[in-house]
């Protein structure tokens, strides 16, 4: 089992508790488990337990030793690194069905970043030593991790992207657009956790975040505390592929991310030629 009283760790031996069935069918679901026989799942999650987490909380801090990977079964769950200057550079936002820190747990190495719960939350933690020894024993174990590993690198590029390509007013509709239950009409989204955090997940600053919330009320989004009120998804998510919120594009829901008209073919000059 890993140390619950390791250095830099707030997790005591009283939150632990022993995985309920429904915390073992979250784990078999997810993609690190996903193609594992169910006796290999099982010998792999034997030793397994849950800890409780406060808001607040740390998981594990950037650069202790690997002693264990992790499952989110409840809660959100925020990755971090702590720059030379002190700020916190938010990596990803977990919540219920991912796992983090599985790479790290079979080399051997020390945990990239910091983890901490960003709501109560409730977290699968499996001995990095187990995992070490049942991969020896069965190597699709091995297989599973590295494919999963390949999915968070997938992902990883994937944020790069958004960062890269997307306008802020991208970033915060498609961010608004996977929490929502719908994709049309109306609805009402409510913010998981503090918009400081989410504008730091979408690599704002929380005033570009509080600008972008403004500029979105023009096309029928309004942000209530921590409720999201739309007017209509289909308008939301059609920002997604195509900020048409800026000074040369005025927002006008029926024409917004229209095609642009096709260019008008250029006639050829005729010159008169003297008789």
């Amino acid at each position: 089992m890993i140390n619950s009283q390791a250095p830099g760790s707030n997790i005591r031996d009283e939150t632990m508790m022993a995985p309920t069935p429904a915390d073992l069918g979250i784990a078999a679901e997810i993609p690190v488990f996903s193609g594992l026989e169910p006796q290999a799942l099982a010998i792999l999650l034997g030793p397994a337990s849950i800890f409780n987490l406060r808001p607040g909380q740390t998981l594990f801090r950037q650069g202790e030793p690997a002693q264990a990977f992790f499952v989110v079964m409840d809660g959100w769950v925020k990755l971090y690194r702590v720059t030379p200057a002190g700020d916190e550079a938010v990596l990803n936002v977990l919540t219920r069905g991912e796992s983090l820190a599985e790479a790290v747990t079979f080399t051997s190495s020390r945990y990239p970043a910091t983890a901490s719960a960003v709501t109560p939350a409730r977290v699968m933690v499996i001995p990095a030593d187990h995992v070490v020894a049942c991969i020896r024993q069965m190597p699709d174990v091995a297989i599973a991790m590295i494919a999963s590993t390949s999915q968070h690198l997938h992902r990883m590029v994937q944020q790069i992207e958004q960062l890269m390509a997307q306008s802020a007013t991208q970033r915060v509709a498609e961010f608004l657009a996977s929490l929502a239950p719908r994709t049309r009409g109306p609805c009402t989204i409510i913010l998981p956790y503090d918009k400081s955090l989410i504008a730091g997940r979408l690599g704002l600053k929380p005033e570009s975040l509080s600008r972008v919330f403004a500029k979105l009320r023009m096309v029928g989004v309004d942000v209530r505390a921590s409720n999201v009120v739309v007017r209509d998804m289909a308008q939301l998510c059609k920002l997604v592929a195509c900020d048409r919120i800026s000074g040369h594009c005025p927002v006008k829901p029926k024409m917004m991310c229209s095609q642009p008209p096709a260019p008008r073919a250029i006639q050829p000059e005729v010159k008169s030629v003297p008789a």
